[in-house]
């Protein structure tokens, strides 16, 4: 349980800082602090879903491509699971939007270094 809510924070915290630095990829309803911070940490669940369930059968269907160009469709692949995640809230009336692919790309990158440099931080328990 505490390493599902260290990811889920995580995840946050990168989904904040992509949110941040760009401006296609936004979480804003004009409701108070603590809706936004519901909001993200609501958005991160699914994030956090849909790398769980999705992005493995995605990975398995694309195999030939990964190899194909060394492991770099890989930010592709993180690229439509953002976007995916981005659907995903719209359908279940959250406020975050991802305004296309490159911001996808972009964001996704971020969103991978600072997952990252979170999780190496925070204690990883099972």
């Amino acid at each position: 349980m505490t390493n599902f809510v260290v990811k889920t924070l995580a995840n946050a915290a990168a989904l904040a800082v992509a949110i941040w630095l760009l401006a296609g990829i936004t979480l804003d309803d004009g409701t108070s602090m603590g809706h936004r911070a519901l909001s993200l940490i609501l958005v991160a669940l699914i994030f956090g879903l849909v790398n769980f369930i999705v992005k493995p059968v995605v990975r398995l269907l694309s195999l030939p491509l990964f190899v194909l160009t060394l492991g770099l469709f890989t930010l592709v692949v993180n690229a439509a699971m953002l976007l995916l995640t981005s659907w995903l809230a719209k359908q279940f009336d959250l406020s975050f939007h991802v305004d296309g692919f490159w911001t996808a790309l972009v964001g996704a990158l971020i969103i991978s270094v600072v997952s990252w440099a979170v999780n190496m931080v925070l204690p990883d328990k099972n």
